[in-house]
């Protein structure tokens, strides 16, 4: 199964931010949508960053209250990891494992077309093994 099975299901809406955002305005956005992260775009829709619940919160314990005045340029991780969608998702899985976060921009010419959360991968995982259980019980009845 690869990522572009879990944009075939989930689709590929994209809500992302301006990078002259201010991180209340994104945190505001990150609550209604109930969404841990958002891509950060420029004007032409390159990818710049990507800002998460994670960021704000290490920027809260830094800053304080100065926090919901930065942006979201400042609180941005530059150039995140990304896939494609050939991209299988045990790799994805593997990807956000070892880098230790829960969203992946999925990128198709230089452009975002979509995001997959660790729950994503997670469900898509699931549903992979067990429908490789239900052919191994499938194989094992009809040999016996």
């Amino acid at each position: 199964m690869t990522v572009a099975a879990i944009l075939k299901h989930k689709g590929t809406e994209v809500i992302s931010v301006a990078p002259d955002v201010t991180v209340a305005e994104l945190t505001r956005m990150l609550s209604a949508r109930r969404i841990g992260a958002l891509p950060v775009l420029d004007g032409s829709g390159q990818l710049l960053g990507i800002i998460s619940e994670r960021d704000v919160v290490h920027a809260l314990a830094v800053h304080g209250a100065h926090t919901l005045e930065l942006t979201a340029a400042k609180l941005m991780t530059p150039t995140p990891r990304t896939v494609v969608r050939r991209t299988t998702v045990a790799e994805a899985m593997s990807i956000m494992t070892e880098g230790r976060f829960r969203h992946l921009p999925v990128m198709e010419d230089g452009m975002l077309i979509g995001m997959v959360s660790i729950g994503d991968v997670v469900k898509a995982r699931i549903m992979q093994q067990e429908n490789e259980v239900d052919s191994l019980k499938a194989y094992v009845s009809s040999a016996a």
